[in-house]
């Protein structure tokens, strides 16, 4: 199947309901142990992030499909919301490398990798927050 954006109905229940989840995670992040944990943790910052910019796709009345969708939506972003600079994408876009990794090679994240990129991650997060919640006023 070929990766693509569909035009959709956007959905406030179903924003708020991605919201709930993403609040979920954060916590459960906040209680595992980074050092021991580091490539679950990138790996859930990711989904995070992912879901984030789901919801701005949502918002704006598209979905992503197919095995590409993370990246479309990477590139839906960068295309569409140019307060996120070249250096936030380009991690976004590695923390999707990562997690690849991860899930489908058994990869492991070393905790200095964690540890450089965290201000950078939540940075990228509280973004996302703010953008959405301008979409949703």
């Amino acid at each position: 199947m070929e990766d693509k954006l569909l035009k959709i109905t956007p959905d406030k229940e179903k924003v708020l309901s991605i919201i709930r989840m993403v609040e979920t995670t954060l916590e459960m992040i906040k209680e595992m142990n980074k050092n021991k944990f580091p490539s679950n943790v990138t790996k859930e910052y990711y989904e995070i992030i992912r879901e984030l910019i789901s919801i701005v796709l949502l918002l704006d009345g598209y979905k992503s499909i197919g095995d590409g969708a993370h990246k479309k939506q990477i590139e839906y972003l960068e295309t569409n919301y140019k307060n996120f600079n070249k250096a936030e994408i380009n991690l976004i876009d590695d923390l999707r490398i990562i997690r690849n990794k991860i899930s489908y090679d058994g990869f492991f994240v070393k905790e200095d990798y964690l540890n450089r990129k965290l201000i950078n991650i939540n940075e990228i997060i509280n973004k996302l927050n703010e953008t959405i919640n301008k979409k949703l006023k």
